[in-house]
């Protein structure tokens, strides 16, 4: 059965052009120079620029969303940088692996409010100890702004959210701040966003 959030993304993914452009996430990037490449998961990573990026940089990758067209995209966009990337078409709340990856990156993953506390959670069991988590997405001040995001409050961010969606992290990094965004089509502009750098402390 196709939910309302697979026939948004489908619609919206459905247009020739990538409409968060083909360049990754600027703190993903600025983030993974730092780390030692290894397996890294992208939850609804869209049509694939942060998975594809991060495939060129000696990453095995894993990479999801609910969009069939997304992932279509995404694919493409990995024949053409002539790189392999594990692409599929998974619900967040759903995803399973029998990898544990070093590192989750959450690039503007704005789950249904009613099933992303559970969806984080359950994504954060497929992260190894001593894994890392790299987040960024939009604040509930983003609320009202053009430059991107859901339109519905409860689906932005809080810092106390975060740490309420996230346990089991130290966070080296977690903050909310202004950016400039230029990702496209749809993420144009001034933006409120949370970012954070987490480490898995537990099991």
């Amino acid at each position: 059965m196709t939910t309302d959030a697979q026939e948004f993304w489908n619609e919206r993914y459905a247009a020739s052009e990538y409409i968060y452009g083909i360049t990754p996430n600027h703190f993903l990037q600025e983030q993974l120079e730092k780390l030692q490449p290894g397996s890294i998961l992208l939850p609804a990573d869209g049509e694939g620029r942060n998975a594809v990026y991060a495939a060129k940089n000696g990453w095995k990758v894993t990479a999801f969303d609910i969009s069939e067209e997304g992932m279509k995209k995404a694919t493409k966009l990995a024949s053409k940088n002539e790189v392999a990337v594990d692409f599929q078409v998974q619900n967040a709340a759903e995803f399973e692996s029998a990898e544990k990856f070093d590192v989750i990156a959450f690039s503007y993953a704005h789950f249904p409010a009613e099933i992303r506390k559970n969806a984080n959670q359950h994504l954060l069991k497929f992260l190894k100890p001593g894994g890392t988590v790299l987040f960024e997405a939009f604040a509930k001040s983003q609320l009202g702004r053009t430059s991107g995001g859901p339109k519905n409050e409860a689906m932005l961010y809080s810092i106390p959210e975060v740490k309420s969606e996230f346990p089991g992290l130290q966070f080296n990094l977690l903050r909310e701040e202004l950016v400039e965004l230029s990702e496209g089509k749809h993420h144009q502009g001034e933006g409120c966003v949370i970012r954070f750098v987490g480490v898995k402390t537990g099991k």
